[in-house]
């Protein structure tokens, strides 16, 4: 497996994971019991944490891409049995 394309498969797991651990932990500002501001979404979240999200994405992506790269690297899978389903 290439450079390129395990950096295609990184980066569709890294999407795939993210909108995985969005929801967690989220509580809005209706749950909370607070006022929105300016007249926000009360769905809204009260503290997204997105820059631990986004280090929480990429380290279960790596976790999860690993044994992808072993399998490729070490040929017990290919791109063309990939594709021809076994």
């Amino acid at each position: 497996m290439g450079l390129e394309t395990s950096f295609a498969i990184y980066l569709i797991l890294w999407w795939v994971v993210l909108f995985t651990i969005l929801p967690l932990g989220v509580v809005s500002h209706a749950e909370a019991g607070i006022r929105t501001p300016g007249g926000g979404d009360p769905a809204a979240p009260v503290n997204p944490n997105l820059k631990r999200k986004f280090i929480t994405t990429t380290w279960v992506s790596a976790l999860v891409f690993a044994p992808i790269w072993i399998a490729a690297h070490f040929h017990w899978i290919s791109m063309a049995m990939l594709r021809s389903g076994g």
